[in-house]
């Protein structure tokens, strides 16, 4: 049996990404359809879940849908250090409560949600452009027209690849976590553990979801390693390296394992009838290879620019530009800034990293903070540089602002 449907929006792919811009497309009074490939909206989990409360708070996300952290910890072979606040500025998300929330919001303000959808092929009009999508529903064959298209399939990029638009990424960050029970846990501080044995091209980490459940993870850069991450963690785990070790007896819940793309801003991400977003769209940010915040912003920025567009009743690239305009403004020279630190942090030895954890913690909580969130406005650079006067901190910081 075959269905069809006419929306004015489709938005291919439930994630928060996804989510946001069917919410937001949907708030403005269009048509909207999100679907989603799996069951339920994050029946799979692919992202530790790492983000800021002061995102959180812009977003609205319920303080149920948290862990906050004020303390951070890391540590390298030989050197251990961590930088305490007095008030929590990062998170850790409980990723299936939250992306469930993000939907939640959409479905209220009328997008029609469709699950066990899974969209592999595109429709395309006389001129070529994308006119729909096509794909396997609960009950067959399934075909959704519309006006316009969001592709937020996330790292594969179902859509514009069906369009012939963008190639596979080359660079990328493959991670795999446990989610599992503890004895002993910090309920208020991450870990980042750095150097060969952890990751020989990215790093493993323990954060706290809260109740005695941590996720343990490596993430792996492609393709500057041929690790395996999953085979690393489950080493890292069994000899209990490093802070593994003081959280006592372990106790497995779930896996997760995901990939996220490291390309940079790479691609042009606004079509005729189609807009990508998220990590269809490469915003990552390549230092500790986070998204969920772009996602969620961007998305609904992408989801208020689509609905404009279709009520002028033009929907070709032009009138879809915006959008790429107001994340390009936003973020694209802060993430090529990331990317230099993180290509000096790939190439890093063991004691090379002793060392650069001796010029993290020079930096105030604050501070820290917009340097991780790859935050490098230029009255931070600054403000870092004079703070700072030692060479080592100097040099970060100058390497940032793109000088020798």
């Amino acid at each position: 049996m075959s269905e069809e449907y006419d929306y004015d929006l489709v938005v291919v792919g439930g994630g928060p990404a996804g989510s946001s811009a069917a919410f937001a497309a949907a708030k403005k009074g269009i048509k909207v359809a999100l679907l989603e490939k799996e069951e339920s909206i994050a029946e799979t989990v692919r992202t530790s879940g790492v983000t800021w409360i002061q995102n959180i708070k812009e977003f609205g996300i319920p303080d149920d849908c948290f862990n906050p952290i004020k303390k951070f910890s890391f540590c390298s072979p030989n050197n251990e250090v961590t930088i305490s606040d007095k008030v929590p500025r990062a998170a850790v998300l409980d990723v299936r409560k939250t992306y469930r929330w993000l939907a939640g919001e959409a479905k209220k303000h009328g997008a029609d949600i469709f699950v066990k959808t899974n969209i592999k092929n595109v429709i395309k009009d006389e001129n070529g452009d994308i006119a729909g999508v096509t794909g396997i529903g609960p009950n067959g064959e399934t075909t959704f027209h519309a006006k316009t298209v969001i592709d937020a399939t996330g790292f594969p990029s179902t859509i514009c690849k069906a369009m012939g638009l963008a190639p596979q990424w080359e660079r990328f960050g493959a991670g795999a976590e446990y989610e599992v029970r503890v004895e002993n846990v910090e309920e208020d501080t991450w870990w980042l553990m750095v150097g060969q044995k952890y990751s020989p091209a990215g790093y493993a980490w323990i954060f706290p979801l809260g109740n005695k459940i941590v996720r343990i993870g490596v993430g792996i850069g492609k393709p500057e390693s041929n690790v395996d991450p999953t085979q690393r963690l489950k080493e890292i785990m069994e000899k209990k390296l490093g802070p593994i070790k003081k959280l006592g007896k372990i106790t497995e819940v779930e896996f997760h394992y995901g990939l996220i793309p490291n390309d940079g801003l790479s691609r042009k991400t606004v079509f005729n009838n189609l807009i990508l977003v998220g990590d269809s769209a490469g915003q990552a940010n390549p230092l500790v290879l986070e998204g969920i915040r772009y996602a969620i912003k961007f998305g609904r920025v992408a989801g208020k620019v689509v609905a404009d567009a279709i009520k002028s009743g033009n929907t070709k690239e032009e009138a879809l530009y915006p959008y790429e305009e107001n994340w390009r403004k936003e973020i694209e020279s802060k993430i090529n800034s990331a990317g230099k630190v993180q290509d000096r942090w790939i190439g890093l030895t063991d004691e090379e990293w002793d060392k650069e954890l001796d010029i993290i913690k020079e930096l105030k909580p604050e501070e820290f903070i917009d340097f991780i969130k790859a935050e490098f406005g230029l009255s931070n650079m600054i403000k870092l540089a004079t703070h700072h006067p030692k060479l080592a901190v100097r040099q970060l910081f100058n390497l940032v602002k793109g000088k020798k």
